[in-house]
């Protein structure tokens, strides 16, 4: 992946109402660590190995995101799957993505100043100090049919927001076939207590900071967790 100058149209408006992960609404919010522990998805729900690790880190979610994900497949449709991409991810996995993506921002924007290139980057990547997935709370995901051929959701997991010219935004502009998955999926997993980050249709999480904030609640339940 990389970003290019003639995508500087792609960055969003600071202005646009989107509340991102850097935000101060959501880095000043305190965790009440619950102690629950790391649960394995594999043998519970479908999982995609794209970015599989040797240990088997991606394929962890604290157990009451787990437990919440397994009653959204229940809702689905008929025909209708989960398909976990990435769920757990080590500190120095995070680090080195937010960094990577930072740095490519950067190359493609040198006038942009510090601060602004950190909040750019925290569309597509969260700063470690407030990043779920370090926390086991925050699942990548997408939908599949019974034969494990993935739905049409508008964009690719993962597209970043120059790739995909913004259609990686959950409430972006897509083909009538990605909006009704879209809504799919919202609905099962929005009715299951999980809240998204809005400029990564594929990301929800549970417990974790965004999610505290979403939902206005005194602090999150998961901090940083070692497998």
């Amino acid at each position: 992946m990389s970003v290019s100058s003639r995508d500087r149209s792609a960055l969003p408006d600071p202005a646009a109402g989107l509340v991102l992960i850097s935000d101060l609404r959501v880095t000043s919010i305190g965790v009440e660590e619950c102690g629950e522990k790391l649960s394995d998805v594999r043998g519970r729900l479908r999982v995609d190995e794209r970015l599989a690790d040797p240990a088997g880190a991606y394929a962890h979610l604290r157990e009451g995101l787990l437990a919440r994900l397994e009653e959204a497949q229940d809702r689905l449709p008929a025909g209708c799957n989960l398909v976990v991409v990435e769920g757990y991810r080590p500190p120095a996995l995070q680090r080195r993505y937010f960094e990577e993506y930072k740095a490519e921002l950067r190359a493609a924007f040198p006038d942009m100043p510090a601060g602004d290139l950190h909040v750019a980057a925290s569309r597509y990547v969260s700063p470690i100090e407030v990043a779920p997935h370090t926390a086991g709370a925050a699942v990548d995901l997408t939908l599949c049919d019974d034969y494990g051929v993935e739905l049409d959701m508008g964009t690719a997991v993962n597209a970043t927001p120059e790739q995909s010219r913004g259609a990686c935004y959950t409430a972006a502009e897509v083909g009538a076939g990605a909006r009704r998955n879209r809504d799919v999926l919202s609905a099962a997993l929005e009715a299951c207590g999980l809240v998204n980050y809005p400029t990564e249709w594929w990301h929800w999480s549970y417990g974790d900071r965004y999610w505290a904030m979403t939902r206005r609640a005194p602090a999150a339940l998961y901090g940083p967790v070692e497998l």
